[in-house]
């Protein structure tokens, strides 16, 4: 697949999704190739699905318009296309729909990515979806609505253009958005840096009770489900902490787990050079990137964290670090 109109020529309906528990790059990617179907196609039925995303992205034209429900079982889109989306089981609004579709298309940038679409058009070496997403568009169709969405996803799975993924291409196409006149400074800081009393609360409480490990190459953050309780927060509020992890001197790998069940923790990873965090994530079901991935596994805590650090010093000590 070289650009988006080879999927779009000809149809009269798509369905667009992203993954479970969106961030910034899956719902940047989904809004914005939405828009750029309702600019340069209008004549064909668009309907976006995500699983209830966080408010920060309203300042995305048509955010309101997105589908959190389960998708109507009487509609069958001639394509469906899941951005950002490393396998199947990552689907939650819109899954049924993409099994029902004529056409399926999966275009993401997940090195884990097996290719689970009919069509799959899958970049692992680069930055963002929405990165992968502007080289299949066609630069002039690109308004000011579509770029803010692209702009959005590449900055959060970038870490604003911090993360060893970036590169010169990257910069050239946030510098080709930012002349579509996006408003890269507010995005920034409304999007990324915002944080609520209650999520910088929470984000000092796993600081200070973190753990470090394997000489110091290793710190582990937890929160366990009665404590999201009591702070009213959800795990899609979490953005930020694994990464705050990551940055403690002499860290070569950053966990953060937390309880999304009884038992059942989602797994943040977040590595500097040497360790490959997607490796770690996929021996446990999950997927991702090398510098960063994650995976659910069950458990206790103590189990759990054992499980993790145990793969983490396998590759720890194929580096020849010493752990004692």
């Amino acid at each position: 697949m070289n650009n988006v109109e080879e999927f779009l020529a000809g149809i009269s309906s798509i369905g667009i999704a992203g993954h479970l528990r969106p961030d910034g790059d899956a719902v940047g990617s989904v809004m914005a190739l939405y828009l750029y179907v309702r600019e340069n196609y209008p004549k064909v039925r668009a309907d976006v699905y995500l699983d209830d995303p966080q408010p920060v992205f309203h300042h995305i034209p048509c955010f309101d318009e997105v589908i959190t429900a389960k998708d109507d079982p009487d509609i069958v889109y001639d394509v469906f296309v899941t951005c950002d989306v490393s396998s199947p089981d990552r689907l939650s609004a819109g899954a049924e729909a993409f099994t029902r579709a004529k056409r399926t298309v999966c275009i993401d940038h997940h090195i884990s990515n097996c290719g689970f679409a009919d069509e799959n058009h899958i970049r692992g070496e680069i930055s963002s979806c929405c990165e992968v997403l502007y080289g299949l568009m066609d630069p002039d169709k690109i308004d000011l609505p579509v770029a803010t969405a692209l702009y959005t996803g590449m900055i959060h799975d970038t870490g604003v253009f911090q993360y060893r993924s970036v590169t010169p291409a990257t910069m050239r196409t946030a510098a080709a958005l930012i002349e579509k006149g996006v408003d890269f400074s507010r995005i920034i800081e409304d999007s990324f840096n915002s944080k609520s009393y209650i999520q910088n609360q929470v984000m000092g409480r796993v600081l200070a009770e973190s753990i470090m490990l394997m000489n110091g190459r290793c710190i582990i953050g937890y929160l366990k489900r009665k404590d999201m309780v009591f702070y009213g927060i959800s795990g899609q509020e979490l953005d930020g902490i694994v990464s705050q992890l990551r940055v403690t001197q002499g860290v070569e790998v950053a966990v953060f787990c937390y309880e999304i069940d009884f038992q059942v923790y989602k797994i943040s990873l977040r590595s500097r050079d040497r360790v490959d965090a997607s490796r770690i994530a996929c021996y446990f079901g999950g997927g991702g990137h090398k510098a960063a991935a994650g995976c659910e596994i069950s458990g206790t805590l103590y189990d759990v964290i054992n499980a993790v650090t145990g793969q983490i010093a396998v590759q720890l000590e194929e580096l020849g670090i010493d752990l004692d």
